[in-house]
């Protein structure tokens, strides 16, 4: 995009969506938290005072004496993508963004009053340019989005958690805090994946840098379909113990599983949604305080209805047969759980991996998160 005047766009043209709201290429759940807590009476005063609370101040400092700040004569190719990517959002206002020596592959967005984005050196070794571009614009999501703000409290209440262990209830009340906070922000990274994929408008370079991260820079072994069926298998199979095994293993998480993401953006990209926002029809940040809480919530819950009714998952297919009043529950409720009968693994429609506490590939292997 040569009329950007940002080092390192890249020479073809790309589209820009002046004024766009972050409600745009907000997941359904993720979109319905944030109006209401917008609506929220005191809502920016509650956290300006917990700003003095948290360690916002602590964590800016040692970015600031023990990382870089990416500018014009520090990782310039990185600034450029930065100012290229709040170009084409429309933030007016360009967080700080640092690297940070770690050979584990990892970025955030973090921040109260003001968002910083952090990128770790074996993130910017393991992706090309355009792979790049797509993680600095689903940062540059998460600052449009405010989920800066949310990630620095759940920073802080796992740190807290840590400290009130020995406290009988204390450590049961801050961890259930926890454990919703973190199902939020799954939600809150398919969001930011998305904005990614509209900043650098190339879902190849999206797949593959979601295919990096899980697997390294080993591109002429992977395959972006193969990587995409897997996360198909995943959603499919097995029966109600695996479905049980899914939500354990995702549950410490703060990020979706990558093969989880992968589908997800593929999805959304081929979904009417992303095409209207390419065509210029999109709604405005303007309009932001006229958004209906109501109208959030109903969108959410229908999205989420239509997950439980389309899933392959075995549990969710339990879910929706129960919901859809079907007989001889007894006998599918034994057949889902031991993997016996048709019902099991077998499912129609198209898959929802992510929206319905699938998320996951079945094991308690630590993988790299992308923030």
């Amino acid at each position: 995009m040569t009329d950007t005047g940002f080092e390192k766009a890249p020479a073809r043209n790309r589209r820009r969506f002046p004024g766009i709201s972050s409600r745009a290429y907000e997941h359904p759940a993720d979109r319905s938290a944030l109006v209401a807590l917008r609506k929220l009476s005191g809502f920016d005063t509650v956290f300006k005072t917990l700003s003095g609370l948290l360690p916002e101040r602590s964590l800016r400092l040692l970015f600031l004496s023990d990382s870089v700040r990416v500018g014009e004569t520090q990782f310039p190719h990185l600034h450029g993508m930065l100012r290229d990517a709040c170009y084409i959002l429309d933030l007016e206002k360009v967080p700080q963004m640092y690297v940070q020596q770690d050979p584990k592959p990892n970025a955030m967005c973090i921040g109260l009053d003001e968002p910083i984005i952090v990128v770790t050196t074996g993130l910017v070794e393991l992706l090309d340019e355009e792979e790049m571009r797509a993680v600095v614009g689903h940062e540059v999501g998460h600052a449009l989005s405010g989920h800066s703000v949310y990630r620095t409290i759940l920073l802080f209440l796992t740190g807290l958690a840590l400290k009130v262990a020995w406290i009988p209830l204390g450590n049961v009340a801050i961890m259930a805090l926890v454990t919703a906070l973190r199902e939020w922000f799954r939600k809150s990274e398919l969001s930011a994946d998305r904005a990614g994929l509209l900043v650098g408008q190339d879902l190849n370079a999206s797949m593959r840098g979601l295919m990096k991260i899980a697997g390294g820079n080993h591109l002429h072994e992977m395959n972006v379909d193969a990587f995409l069926e897997q996360a198909d298998e995943y959603e499919k199979s097995g029966d109600l113990r695996d479905s049980v095994l899914k939500i354990l293993n995702v549950l410490p998480r703060t990020h979706p599983f990558t093969t989880v993401r992968a589908a997800e953006l593929k999805k959304w990209s081929q979904h009417r949604d992303y095409q209207r926002i390419m065509d210029g029809h999109y709604p405005r940040r303007e309009e932001d305080k006229d958004t209906s809480v109501t109208d959030s919530f109903r969108q959410s819950a229908s999205h989420y209805a239509d997950t439980v009714r389309t899933s392959k998952d075995p549990l969710m297919k339990l879910v929706g047969d129960i919901a859809g009043g079907a007989g001889d529950l007894g006998g599918k409720l034994r057949d889902r759980f031991t993997g016996a009968g048709s019902g099991a693994g077998a499912g129609s429609g198209t898959g929802a991996a992510g929206d319905g506490g699938s998320d996951g590939k079945g094991t308690t292997r630590p993988g790299p998160e992308q923030g």
